[in-house]
């Protein structure tokens, strides 16, 4: 796959960096970020999928940006072997309220770093989680991201999606919130699970009366088999059997 370079500016609150584009692949192969439990207002487990799209390259870090608009008061971080873990702590102007706990400063930024040898090679992805909150109070939540390789290329997936328009190049990693919904869930009962129990007891009446029958039944048949045996019996036959009774 042939390799075309591009030159993106990180925002505001990264550095400039040289950026190339390892090839256009499909949206499966873009940097992305999914949750089970995320909820907006709430606390999940954020975990990013990181492919290699290089033919010759390895991935050997991913620098994720954290909003500090709306910090992630809490966070901590799920270890993955050969790969080391380190955080940038900013300080928040004004401080923020969470959890009834003032939150002065907060992590709004990690990176992953691959030990020797560690690195995500060409075809191969790895996966990156970390769990925080509380989230914004939001549909989704923007969490830019750096790709860097090997051979010394960066690959910036910052580009805002903007719903109704076609996906860009190099997409920021998007995480949808679902709504914070602390009630239960409703749910019918079911006509075996009534609490007066005649969802159970209607089947079961069927099923004893339907035995009733058929047991009736058996036992009729069997009086006819024996008084049809009893009367093909020759009548010699029948006066030798008197005979040796008596």
């Amino acid at each position: 796959m042939p390799q075309r370079r591009r030159r993106l500016a990180l925002p505001a609150v990264a550095a400039v960096v040289a950026v190339v584009a390892l090839g256009a692949g499909p949206a499966s192969a873009h940097v992305s970020v999914s949750s089970t439990d995320a909820a907006a207002g709430g606390f999940g487990e954020l975990t990013f999928r990181v492919p290699t799209e290089s033919d010759t390259a390895s991935t050997t870090s991913l620098r994720v940006q954290l909003p500090s608009d709306t910090p992630l008061a809490f966070v901590s971080i799920k270890p993955v072997p050969g790969w080391t873990a380190t955080t940038t702590t900013s300080e928040l102007s004004p401080p923020v309220e969470a959890e009834g706990t003032t939150i002065s400063e907060a992590i709004t930024e990690i990176t992953w770093t691959a030990d020797p040898g560690a690195g995500i090679g060409p075809g191969e992805y790895q996966s990156f989680s970390l769990s925080g909150g509380p989230l914004p109070d939001a549909d989704s939540l923007v969490l830019p991201a750096i790709q860097g390789y090997d051979d010394g290329t960066e690959v910036a997936w910052i580009e805002p999606v903007v719903e109704g328009q076609a996906e860009p190049e190099h997409p920021a990693p998007t995480l949808s919130l679902t709504a914070d919904e602390a009630a239960p869930v409703a749910t019918t009962p079911t006509a075996a699970a009534t609490d007066d129990g005649d969802g159970l007891a209607v089947p079961a009446l069927l099923v004893g009366t339907a035995g009733l029958l058929v047991g009736i039944a058996g036992a009729g048949l069997a009086l006819t088999t024996r008084r049809r045996s009893a009367a093909a019996v020759p009548p010699a036959v029948e006066r030798e059997r008197e005979t040796v009774a008596v």
